[in-house]
């Protein structure tokens, strides 16, 4: 699907700083809504240094590489390079979303919105300087590809969302251009939408001067990016976004100066919102949770389902500390002939199901097939989650001082334990 027809619902993204947090803290949140029978899988990249003139494969391109990359924990669709969300070792969030704009998407193979989360988080050390990565690297490459793991194109712009301790921004594209708006306290969500009106921090040099050229703006009073770039008619269900934006907007409102990990969590599982979809075609595939204290000397706590459906997940613990154990269970097999990488691409399909993904399926049949035993499950699983939620608060808290040993197991353990519970 490469036009302006109809589209799946796509993603909600949420970032809540003080005055609305409960303690001092940024707390960043994203549900990545993807087609119903792709894997999302969690992948850790430990930093590294490169050299002058490595090159680096993303989706489609093969662009030029940093001289240094951050450590970054991301959670992707398994056939793409890139990622719907992730963090790295300096306390950077970023997600994407989908959106379509006036400017025309492209079908030729260029950067994925996908790509630019994970090139921001490799290569800034703050949201700000992310930004600033994706914005050059959108300008120079532009956007495009197929978002989707299937023969018929699927293609969209993108908006982002990055988040570190201090502050988070707001990034929305059209074609090459962009704009950007810093937020430094309450909070904020996205939901498929440009939102950026005149209260812009950064632009496209020439974002202004295309608005005005195009018609889309007089070139003389105030300047509206959503207003200048938005489709006048915008896909059926674009359009039907705006319920999840409002329905958000509310949720957080409803939490304001109270909002934890907890509260992110439950917004991310609403389901009568459409925040948490459950569709034919679409399903939230994999969620997110962060929470990066505004006190340095602390660690940054990043939450992820690696499995469907957040309602029925369990968000795990993922902190950065040196040697890091690799989870295997939620990491998808690769494939020498892999549909993703030969040209023409997506003739044929593979299994990417992952260890976890496949026994949480058969757990979400168990729920679906005996609801009692599946509340038993669930209250289990539920339990489970509660451990690693009250382990983080103790950690930052200062009450508990696990050694680094024990932080390079945490997420593998937490994995391992969910798995035991399930049939």
């Amino acid at each position: 699907m490469a036009g302006h027809g109809a589209v799946p619902s796509s993603c909600d993204c949420f970032v809540a700083l003080p005055p609305h947090t409960a303690s001092p803290a940024v707390i960043f949140g994203k549900n990545a809504d993807r087609p119903r029978d792709e894997v999302q899988e969690i992948v850790y990249v430990p930093a590294a240094t490169h050299h002058p003139g490595d090159k680096v494969q993303c989706t489609y391109l093969e662009i030029e590489q940093a001289e240094r990359t951050h450590a970054v924990v991301l959670s992707r669709p398994a056939w793409l390079w890139g990622a719907e969300m992730g963090a790295n070792d300096r306390g950077v969030c970023v997600g994407n979303e989908g959106v379509w704009t006036r400017e025309p998407v492209g079908e030729a193979e260029a950067l994925l919105g996908m790509d630019l989360v994970r090139l921001g988080l490799e290569r800034g050390g703050t949201a700000r300087e992310a930004l600033e990565v994706m914005t050059a690297l959108l300008e120079r490459h532009g956007q495009g590809g197929s978002c989707k793991e299937e023969p018929v194109p699927f293609v969209y712009h993108n908006t982002f969302l990055l988040a570190d301790r201090s502050e988070a921004w707001l990034l929305e594209t059209a074609g090459r251009y962009w704009a950007a708006q810093r937020i430094r306290e309450g909070s904020r969500n996205i939901s498929n939408q440009l939102s950026i009106g005149s209260e812009i921090t950064a632009e496209h040099p020439g974002l202004r001067e295309r608005a005005r050229s195009r018609g889309w703006w007089s070139g003389t009073g105030q300047f509206s990016f959503a207003r200048a770039f938005s489709l006048p008619e915008q896909p059926p269900r674009m359009q039907a976004a705006k319920a999840r934006l409002h329905g958000g907007r509310e949720l957080l409102r409803l939490h304001a100066g109270h909002i934890t990990a907890e509260t992110l969590m439950s917004i991310l599982r609403d389901k009568g919102s459409g925040i948490c979809v459950d569709e034919e075609g679409f399903h939230t595939a994999g969620s997110m949770v962060s929470v990066l204290p505004r006190d340095p000397a602390l660690p940054c706590v990043h939450f992820f389902t690696a499995t469907p459906d957040p309602s029925r997940s369990v968000f795990k613990p993922f902190v950065f500390v040196a040697g890091i154990k690799a989870a295997p269970q939620v990491r998808s097999p690769e494939f020498l002939q892999d549909p993703a990488k030969q040209i023409p691409r997506f003739q044929s399909s593979v299994d990417r199901r992952h260890e976890l993904y496949r026994r949480h399926q058969a757990a979400l049949e168990l729920m679906e097939r005996d609801r009692e035993r599946g509340q038993q499950l669930l209250e289990a699983l539920r339990g489970l989650e509660e451990q690693g939620l009250r382990g983080m608060r103790e950690l930052l808290e200062g009450t508990v001082r696990p050694g680094p040993e024990e932080l390079a197991d945490l997420f593998l353990d937490c994995v391992e334990a969910e798995m035991k519970f399930y049939p």
